[in-house]
């Protein structure tokens, strides 16, 4: 079922129900009711049901777009922009008052547009997680949207499903459904033909069809858990951001604190003071820093998409950045996952057809499943199959790990068929003591040349299963798998195969690929609650791979490597891979991923392959390091403005810019920087890590040289060419302006300025604030007017001292961050 914005209940209190609802009436008494069949129902029944019942989803409480916009005029940064305006009107200075009440709008508005659009980017990317169901509409089995569903329809729920809708079961095998998301219970439990099962449920095993008799908000719990988790969850690079942000607000507000207590030494009238002192704070303080973090993050998940991965979690993009060992599934990521049969292996010699024979009645072609389409498609007579009728199918599962069925022979005769892994297999089987040195033998021959085995087996009846042959499958590796492997080695990504195959596969596969052929055995490893050797872990980091894995093996490899220092991606598609894919760092649910693995991913993929993973992380660390210059350009300018003002009214006791020509450098500088997000950067080839050392570092030394450059204008206009204070102030707010902006062209690249062309968008977002900040400056709005030529003096400046920071930035590099050899 389509879901928003809702959180699971942790307890469920129902209401006492009728005894006539249709979840307790007898099913056909439901079926009379809601006048179905177990046929279903037809396409234009469907629609007149759907116009009336409504779509099968919870209705999301909207928030009021009007309150919405209000909440980015209420909080400790409006606030104080907000005293700003009052005391502008207050002491008579209507210019400031403008300006700062345009500053205020213009970044509510801003941020309130913003959040929205980031916020339709996100609801787009997870309408296309929209859970599909299989009803059963016109006698045809099709797939759409559960939000499509009505009551009255035919559903199949399949291992790994989430219940899309209430429904009644129809006849077939108990199933074991997970509702823990919904009550709170741990365990699975079973529901027999005949009970009702409940929306946002996991069907863990076996597979049945139901009715659907309530959708909506008119399910049982009215509520289900979220398939797509809320994008707006705090993450570790977030976190280090902000703290950028609450170090540069204490940094301003105690140099503020000093400017007041001099001014009020020196008898300066108080309002004027405080006016100046808290649009002055209002600069320093990063106003537009969640702005710039929802639009680059938005950005890049649409950015994904594109990449064919979808963003169900946006902080998954910071930590995929990061990620330096990415466990590897290996059927469907490193290999085609279209299986083909090859020559079988038989008990009994000359009876290779029969083993294929009782293989394919052990598979069942509507499950759409590569295994028993293989088998399927190894049957020489596409009619063999016409004289049987299978009575009853169990379909595999992860526990028992083999299909069964009870058959009906031409002759009337009942017998059973089952195919599975070998060991499984022969363990069925009776009296398997003669055949099984020959079975391993072929089992082994067989892994050796890269084919998986499944093995067969028949009971004719009598309660004894026999041992028929078995079966080789062949997956070959993707073409582009070995290429990615090595690009990913070469990016500073370690992968490491992660399969239920046998160890022989694994190491013939991983030989393959050139991944390395250290392959442990899952079966010498502990579970979630072992804590393992020294010796031990180290063996699971050092590996190339792990064989024979079962879902509680991929959960302890995970926990192991974190608790080893790595940060660690992790591919599954089943539902028991979901524990694992919530462990890792960077959860992601394959093409073609049950509902469970794809609401516990952090990233989903629509497409199969490894390389679409390798796209992702070079996506992601382009986004970081778009975030790493934003970081080291808001605290240099913030250290630039501070620093230079303080330092000229405490030493000078000049205030070297008005309240509205501060006011306005911050306009024009949040506005333009917005542009970031769509920068060209060029990603590292090492996982990305916060370095807050180098950050500061480099910031503080930009910084510190762009007050030692204002102050040499400030020189040059006063003692050299004799300028009044008005003429100065002009003079420095467009160095500041100019200067200021120019930084982002030193902070966005570690080498050279020139060393990455610029996006379009932040040329044109930058030339054209500073031709509107040059237009101010030169006719004089709110500020003497400074000419044409003053302007152009002021460009060849900062352009000068520009390129001589940009030396100053990669001595500063050499210092702080020396490049290994």
């Amino acid at each position: 079922m389509k879901t928003k914005t809702q959180k699971p209940a942790a307890k469920v209190n129902a209401k006492p129900e009728p005894k006539d609802d249709l979840k307790n009436l007898p099913i056909a008494e439901v079926e009379r009711k809601l006048a179905s069949s177990p046929e279903g129902l037809t396409q234009v029944e469907a629609a007149k049901r759907l116009s009336k019942y409504g779509p099968n989803e919870i209705e999301e409480k909207k928030t009021n777009l009007l309150l919405k916009l209000l909440s980015y005029f209420w909080g400790p940064i409006p606030w104080m922009i907000e005293v700003a305006v009052i005391l502008s009107g207050v002491v008579g200075h209507w210019p400031d008052f403008f300006i700062i009440l345009l500053l205020l709008l213009a970044n509510g508005g801003v941020g309130f547009w913003e959040e929205r659009e980031a916020g339709n980017a996100i609801a787009a990317l997870q309408a296309k997680l929209a859970v599909k169901a299989r009803v059963k509409r016109d006698g045809k089995w099709i797939n759409p949207a559960a939000c499509e569903l009505v009551p009255g329809d035919v559903i199949r729920l399949r291992l790994g499903d989430i219940v899309p809708a209430d429904a009644r079961l129809f006849d077939g095998d108990e199933v074991e459904v997970d509702q823990s998301a919904l009550t709170g219970e741990s365990l699975p439990a079973t529901r027999k033909p005949g009970d009702a099962v409940f929306s946002g449920s996991i069907i863990r095993q076996g597979e049945i069809c139901g009715l659907v008799y309530a959708t909506g908000e008119k399910t049982y719990f009215g509520k289900t858990a979220s398939l797509v988790q809320e994008a707006h969850t705090v993450s570790h690079f977030q976190k280090a951001v902000l703290k950028i942000g609450n170090y540069l607000i204490i940094l301003a507000v105690a140099l503020v604190a000093v400017i007041i207590a001099v001014a009020t030494f020196r008898g300066d009238p108080i309002l004027t003071t405080l006016q100046f002192a808290l649009v002055l704070t209002v600069a320093a303080i990063p106003v537009a820093m969640p702005t710039v973090l929802s639009v680059t993050m938005a950005v890049g998940a649409r950015l994904l998409a594109k990449k064919k991965a979808i963003v169900s979690k946006l902080v998954a993009i910071e930590e995929l950045a990061g990620v330096d060992i990415l466990c590897a599934d290996k059927t469907g990521t490193l290999t085609q996952n279209k299986l083909t049969l090859g020559e079988p292996f038989s008990v009994k010699d000359g009876e290779a057809d029969e083993v294929i024979l009782a293989g394919a009645l052990a598979s069942r072609e509507e499950n759409n499943d590569t295994i028993d389409l293989a088998v399927l498609g190894g049957l020489k007579n596409k009619k063999a199959l016409a004289g049987y009728k299978v009575i009853h199918f169990q379909p595999f599962d992860p526990v028992h790990k083999r299909t069964e069925a009870t058959v009906k022979g031409e002759d009337g005769k009942e017998f059973k068929v089952s195919k599975g892994a070998p060991q499984v297999i022969l363990e069925l089987a009776a009296s398997t003591a003669h055949v099984k040195p020959a079975v391993d033998k072929a089992v082994d021959e067989f892994a050796s040349r890269g084919f998986r085995s499944l093995g067969v087996a028949r009971d004719n009846g009598d309660g004894k299963w026999h041992f028929l042959g078995v079966l080789p499958l062949f997956d070959p590796p993707r073409k582009d798998a070995k290429a990615t492997i090595a690009t990913a080695l070469a990016m500073g990504v370690k992968v490491k195969m992660v399969t239920g195959d046998a160890l022989a596969i694994a190491k013939e596969t991983a030989g393959k690929l050139d991944m390395g052929t250290d392959i442990l055995d899952a079966a010498s490893l502990g579970d979630s609650k072992k804590n393992e050797t020294a010796a031990a872990a180290k063996s699971i980091e050092a590996a190339d791979g792990f064989a024979q894995v079962f879902p509680e093996h991929k959960f302890h490899i995970v926990d192991v490597l974190q608790k080893r220092g790595h940060i660690v991606g992790m591919t599954g598609d089943g539902v028991n891979d979901a524990p694992a894919l919530k462990k890792a760092d960077c959860g992601i649910a394959v093409s073609g991923a049950t509902d469970a693995a794809r609401a516990a991913a952090a990233i989903v993929l629509t497409t199969p392959g490894l390389s679409v993973i390798i796209d992702a992380i070079k996506e992601s660390r382009r986004i970081f390091q778009r975030m790493n210059s934003y970081a080291i350009y808001r605290i240099a300018e913030t250290l630039r403005v501070l620093l230079f003002m303080t330092a000229a009214i405490l030493f000078f006791n000049f205030y070297p810019l008005t309240a509205v020509m501060i006011v306005m450098l911050a306009l024009l500088n949040d506005g333009a920087i917005l542009s970031i997000a769509y920068d060209n950067v060029h990603y590292k080839d090492q996982p990305e890590t916060w370095n807050m050392r180098l950050v500061l570092g480099i910031a503080t030394v930009l910084g510190v040289i762009g007050v030692v450059s204002a102050f040499g204008l400030f020189y040059l206009g006063e003692r050299v060419f004799h300028l009044d204070r008005a003429h100065i102030q002009t003079l420095m707010y467009l160095k500041l302006s100019v200067a200021g902006h120019l930084t982002i062209f030193l902070t966005r690249t570690r080498g050279p300025f020139w060393s990455i062309r610029p996006a379009k968008i932040l040329w044109i977002a930058v030339l054209g604030t500073q031709a509107i900040a040059t237009l101010i400056a030169v006719y004089g709005f709110f500020m003497t007017p400074l000419g044409w030529g003053w302007a152009g003096f002021v460009w060849g400046y900062a352009l000068l001292c520009f390129l001589l920071n940009d030396r100053v930035k990669l001595l500063a590099y050499r210092i702080f961050d020396p490049v290994k050899p």
